[in-house]
C-alpha cells in the first residue's frame, strides 16, 4: 500500500515504468520473432546498445540520489560502476577455464602470459555466481562505506569532497592498469564465452540482459524513490538545503549522508555488472574521471533532483553520443559540451524543468 501511494504521487515515474514495461515487451518480440528481413526487425547489436543504455540509466539514477538529494557532487561514481564490473568480470573469465588461448582450466590467459603460477587469493570464489553477485555489491558497499565514513566524519563539504571522489577514482585506475594488480593491467577482462551456462553471443542471451538491465532499473528507481519519499529522504533534503541548521537541530548528518551514499555505490556496482557482459569488457578505463564527469553532464541534462530525470538525461545524452560519433566523429565532443552549456544557462532545472512540463504538472494537480 505504501509503495502504490509513493508511486501514485509520482506521475512522472509511473509513466517511466509503464515505458519501461512496454520497451521490455516489444524488443524481445522484434528481434526473436519478427525475421531479419522485416522493416520492424530489431537487430542484437541494438538490444546491446539499448541494453547498455539501461545500465548507464541506472547509473544516472544513484548518481542523482546523492547529487541531487544530498546536495554531494560526486565525480568518482565511475569507481563504483567499475568495480563492479569487474567483479562480474573476473566470474566471466573463471567460466572460459580450458577454451582459453593457453588452455588453463584454472588461470586466466592474462596470468599465463604474465607467468602466474598459481589463482590469486582474491579470485578464488568467482567460479560461483552467486559469490560474484555478492562481491558485486559488497565491494562497492565496502569502499563507499570507508571513504564515506573518512569524509564525512571528517566534515569535508563542497568543491573539496568533489575533488577527493575524483582523486579516488583516478587513484584506482592508476593500480589497475599494474599488471601486479592482478586485473588484466592494462587490457582488462574480455574474451568472455558464456554466463550462468548460457553463450554471450547467443540472441537469447542478449535478451535476458537486457532485460536484466530493465528489471534492474525498474527495481533502482522504486527502491530510491522509496527512500526519497521517507523521513531519510526528507532530511536528506534538509541537509543539502541547510546542512549546518540540520546538525545544530539534532540530526545525525554523518550518518544520514554515509548510507544514502552506500546504497548509491551499490546501484553503481550493480549497472556495471550488467555493463560488462553487454559490451563484452572491461578495463581500467572506466575508473577515468572523464567518465564520473560525463555521468554528472547526464545528470544535469535530465534533471537533478527528480530521479527520472536522470534517466532521461542519461538516455538522451548517450543516445546523441552514439549517433554524433557516427555521423559527426570529429565534433561530437564539441555537440556534447555545447550542450551542457546550453542546459546549464538556459535550463537549470534540465529537461524536466522545461516550462511547459512543468504547466502540464500544475494542471495535473490542479484537476487532482
Amino acid at each position: 500500500m505504501l509503495l502504490m501511494k509513493i508511486l501514485k504521487n509520482d506521475k512522472p515515474g509511473m509513466w517511466l515504468l509503464g515505458s519501461l514495461l512496454l520497451v521490455s515487451i516489444f524488443v524481445p518480440i522484434l528481434n526473436l520473432l519478427v525475421p531479419e528481413n522485416s522493416a520492424f526487425h530489431l537487430s542484437t547489436y541494438t538490444v546491446t546498445l539499448l541494453g547498455k543504455y539501461l545500465t548507464y540509466a541506472l547509473l544516472a539514477v544513484a548518481a542523482d540520489l546523492v547529487w541531487g538529494y544530498l546536495g554531494i557532487l560526486t565525480l568518482g561514481h565511475a569507481a563504483f560502476f567499475a568495480l563492479g564490473g569487474y567483479a562480474m568480470g573476473m566470474y566471466l573469465m573463471r567460466q572460459i577455464g580450458e577454451r582459453g588461448v593457453y588452455g588453463d582450466p584454472v588461470l586466466p590467459d592474462f596470468m599465463v602470459f604474465l607467468n602466474w603460477q598459481e589463482l590469486p587469493w582474491f579470485w578464488q570464489g568467482f567460479d560461483q555466481f552467486w559469490f560474484a553477485a555478492l562481491m558485486i555489491i559488497i565491494i562497492p558497499g565496502i569502499l563507499a562505506y570507508v571513504f564515506g565514513y573518512l569524509a564525512f566524519r571528517s566534515r569535508v563539504t563542497g568543491v573539496y569532497l568533489s575533488i577527493i571522489t575524483q582523486a579516488m577514482t583516478y587513484a584506482l585506475m592508476l593500480a589497475f592498469f599494474r599488471n601486479e594488480m592482478g586485473f588484466g593491467g592494462n587490457n582488462g577482462l574480455t574474451d568472455f564465452k558464456d554466463i550462468l551456462g548460457f553463450d554471450l553471443r547467443a540472441d537469447g542471451t542478449r535478451i535476458a540482459l537486457f532485460l536484466a538491465s530493465a528489471a534492474a532499473l525498474a527495481i533502482g528507481y522504486v527502491l530510491s524513490r522509496i527512500i526519497v519519499s521517507s523521513r531519510l529522504g526528507l532530511a536528506s533534503v534538509a541537509i543539502r538545503d541547510a546542512e549546518s541548521r540540520s546538525r545544530f537541530i539534532g540530526y545525525r548528518v554523518e550518518n544520514i549522508k554515509l548510507w544514502v551514499f552506500v546504497f548509491s555505490a551499490m546501484l553503481a556496482g550493480i549497472a556495471g555488472a550488467l555493463y560488462v557482459p553487454q559490451v563484452g569488457i572491461i578495463n581500467p578505463g572506466e575508473f577515468s574521471p572523464l567518465n564520473s564527469i560525463e555521468l554528472v553532464i547526464w545528470v544535469a541534462i535530465g534533471g537533478r533532483g527528480t530521479l527520472y530525470g536522470a534517466i532521461i538525461g542519461a538516455l538522451l545524452v548517450n543516445y546523441s553520443k552514439t549517433y554524433f560519433t557516427a555521423a559527426l566523429p570529429e565534433i561530437w565532443l564539441y555537440a556534447l559540451g555545447a550542450l551542457f552549456i546550453l542546459v546549464t544557462l538556459y535550463l537549470p532545472k534540465g529537461i524536466v524543468g522545461l516550462r511547459v512540463l512543468q504547466k502540464i504538472r500544475t494542471l495535473r494537480r490542479a484537476e487532482a
